[in-house]
């Protein structure tokens, strides 16, 4: 029997909910076909079974909530068929031989389950209890003692981790003994050693206010979702962790523009969208070679600047749930029009909700352009662990003065949000300048047209 838990769909996800299931209890399938959809934080992901067999048992129904290291499916790898096989498991001519076996099973499960999770971002919410790692209650909790392990699910030891928190020293709250993040909380308000060594969290060692009370007429609740609660915690990770500063300008892009309206009727007939972002995609990329702790992260537990060698550029899509920032891998390799056409491509997948979830990870740099809006100037927030985000605002004509003259010029401002930690002020006003340059050349970019 094959217990295929939810589990390897990508770093950063630790629950989904079921949108659609393709079989149903009974059914035969094969390997690689989609077995359900599921809803994440992050994108809408179909997912392959791991072997063929015939499906004796579903997870979740329509609607429900799964967590990861939970069980998805179950499947009869021999074709038998379902119900059979899962009702003679427990009934063994001996007695005590099937207890300890499913046991040790879901001991190392647990562990293969720990290590892939091991990325999982911590969750504001608490666990409610589950039967991860230990169904058979009594035995379990014999076992897990008898075995030394700790009882506490992949995000709880996450958690610990960050913070600072030895398991082995905590007694759970939870049912059976299980290690509750109150637990965790708690132990490392405790102990100054944890305290103090906790950087990553700190929103959640703090007592936060609680909602004032309100009339019972005239308001309504509704609940946020999934997506919304990513980008929550998104944001709390970046106002807490990251000290920041923004920097603004407006450049002259009047040899852009007409570039551009040279260039982008041509480019429609071969089926090619022409818009100023693949200009600034390409400028950013171009001023990354030459600065390139932008394209950095940094690791301030061990204090150390992460440099990267790929540089794919995240472009924040608005969609009627959220942003979602999906990235163009590798944009310095690309031309202008590989980059005009990866981004129509990416910005449809997501707004549709069908991007891969590869596409939203590892991004290394970050544009957001708000100036479809009408906007001009704003502050953007850095995407950990990133280190710097790009504002881009609508170009407008305005009056400027050259050579003693007034002229009218086609004007782009741009605000460049920085970590203040490993980037200073100047450095990203160079960073800016050379945005800057290269923008109002466009030839300097068009020699990676093709």
């Amino acid at each position: 029997m094959y217990d295929f838990k939810f589990t390897d769909i990508g770093e950063g996800l630790h629950e989904g909910q079921i949108l659609k299931w393709f079989f149903k209890v009974g059914d035969t399938v094969k390997e690689g076909d989609t077995l359900c959809v599921v809803e994440t934080d992050k994108v809408n992901a179909e997912i392959p079974s791991p072997v063929a067999g015939v499906i004796t048992k579903l997870g979740a129904d329509v609607g429900k909530t799964i967590h990861v290291g939970e069980t998805l499916v179950l499947i009869d790898e021999t074709g038998k068929g379902a119900p059979a096989p899962v009702a003679a498991a427990p009934v063994a001519p001996t007695p005590t031989a099937p207890t300890p076996a499913p046991e040790v099973k879901k001991e190392k499960t647990e562990e293969k389950g720990a290590a892939v999770v091991g990325e999982v971002v911590v969750s504001d919410e608490v666990i409610a209890s589950s039967n991860e790692g230990f169904e058979n209650s009594a035995s379990s909790t014999a076992e897990t003692t008898q075995t030394g392990k700790v009882l506490a699910t992949p995000v709880a030891r996450k958690m610990a981790a960050d913070l600072g928190v030895n398991l082995g020293t905590l007694k759970g709250t939870g049912d059976r003994g299980r290690i509750m993040k109150a637990d965790i909380l708690a132990a490392s308000q405790r102990s100054p050693q944890a305290s103090s060594s906790s950087v990553q969290a700190p929103a959640q060692t703090v007592a936060q206010p609680s909602m004032p009370s309100l009339p019972k007429d005239g308001v309504r609740r509704v609940k946020i979702s999934k997506l919304r609660q990513a980008i929550a915690k998104a944001m709390n990770i970046a106002n807490t962790l990251i000290p920041s500063t923004t920097l603004m300008d407006e450049f002259d892009v009047s040899k852009l523009v007409e570039f551009r309206a040279s260039q982008k009727d041509k480019l429609l007939e071969k089926g090619v969208k022409l818009t100023y972002l693949p200009f600034i995609v390409k400028a950013v990329t171009m001023a990354i070679q030459e600065f390139p702790i932008f394209n950095a992260s940094f690791d301030h537990e061990t204090e150390e600047i992460v440099y990267k060698d790929f540089v794919n550029i995240g472009l924040a899509v608005d969609t009627p749930d959220g942003l979602i920032v999906p990235n163009v891998k590798d944009a310095d390799k690309k031309s202008i029009v590989t980059l005009a056409k990866e981004i129509e491509t990416l910005g449809q997948a997501t707004r549709n909700r069908t991007v891969k979830l590869e596409d939203l990870q590892n991004g290394t740099f970050s544009i957001t352009n708000y100036g479809t809006t009408g906007i001009k100037l704003g502050t953007p927030v850095i995407k950990h662990p990133e280190v710097a985000i790009l504002g881009v605002g609508s170009i407008y004509k305005k009056p400027v003065v050259e050579n003693n003259q007034i002229v009218i010029r086609d004007v782009l401002p741009l605000s460049l949000t920085i970590d203040h930690r490993i980037i200073d002020g100047a450095d990203g006003g160079r960073f800016l300048l050379k945005v800057k340059e290269l923008l109002a050349d466009p030839m300097q970019i068009f020699l990676f047209l093709s």
